[in-house]
């Protein structure tokens, strides 16, 4: 009889883990493209390509779909005024491209305005007792200290939708990544210093560039620099 509580027990706290592990919910934020309004001054302009963003966190998003497979809660949140203000210059309907990559993938999608939003979904979006967050991916345009969601998009090289590592501890809450969750910034020189305070508020561990980063076509960006790296910093 001892045995066969045992046993049963096993198999009852084996489900409840496979179970909890179910429930992690893995989150893609893509911010804006810049504007040709600002950028076609320079002599490399950003973003010729308005999918730069989009094109990488699809690659992502279906990673993440075969991962965890057809199940799995995967969540996209990607900066709407962007694209918006993008949508202008171009001659196709960027939000129904959008649109048909979250229906494509099952994918909750959310279109958010500010920073706040941002964070506010990471803290209570859902549950975060029982739903933490699994994975969290970040593309978009960053430097060493934030992630700028509005680069160059309504203000020429610069950004009014930020969220910066000294807001960190004030505006994400600890204990809302599942334990060893998988986050990356694929942005530039993030791991130069935002690792190190991503960590610091979050406990989670933050990959990021310590140079630039190359977004591709058919491929997750990469490094630029051969002196440069994916770090969580120090």
């Amino acid at each position: 009889m001892a045995r066969l509580s045992s046993i049963f027990l096993i198999i009852f706290f084996s489900a409840s883990a496979a179970l909890a592990q179910n429930y992690d919910e893995h989150i893609v934020v893509t911010g804006g493209p810049s504007i040709m309004e600002w950028e076609k001054y320079k002599i490399e302009p950003h973003d010729n390509w308005w999918m730069n963003f989009v094109r990488a966190s699809r690659i992502r998003l279906a990673q993440l779909r075969e991962q965890y497979g057809p199940s799995a809660y995967i969540t996209w949140m990607v900066y709407g005024p962007g694209y918006k203000r993008r949508q202008a210059q171009e001659k196709e309907n960027l939000f129904s491209i959008i649109d048909s990559v979250a229906k494509a993938y099952n994918l909750k999608l959310i279109y958010f305005k500010t920073a706040d939003e941002v964070c506010d979904y990471l803290n209570r979006g859902e549950n975060r007792s029982l739903y933490k967050i699994g994975s969290f991916d970040y593309f978009g345009h960053s430097n060493r200290a934030c992630f700028m969601f509005d680069y160059s998009n309504e203000i020429g090289s610069a950004s009014k939708c930020w969220l910066h590592e000294t807001e960190l501890k004030q505006k994400l809450h600890r204990g809302i990544f599942a334990k060893n969750a998988a986050v990356q910034s694929w942005g530039c020189y993030t791991g130069q210093s935002m690792s190190n305070l991503w960590r610091d508020a979050t406990g989670a561990k933050m990959i990021g560039a310590t140079c630039k980063t190359q977004y591709m076509t058919n491929e997750l960006p990469v490094l630029v620099s051969s002196n440069g790296k994916w770090s969580t910093g120090q």
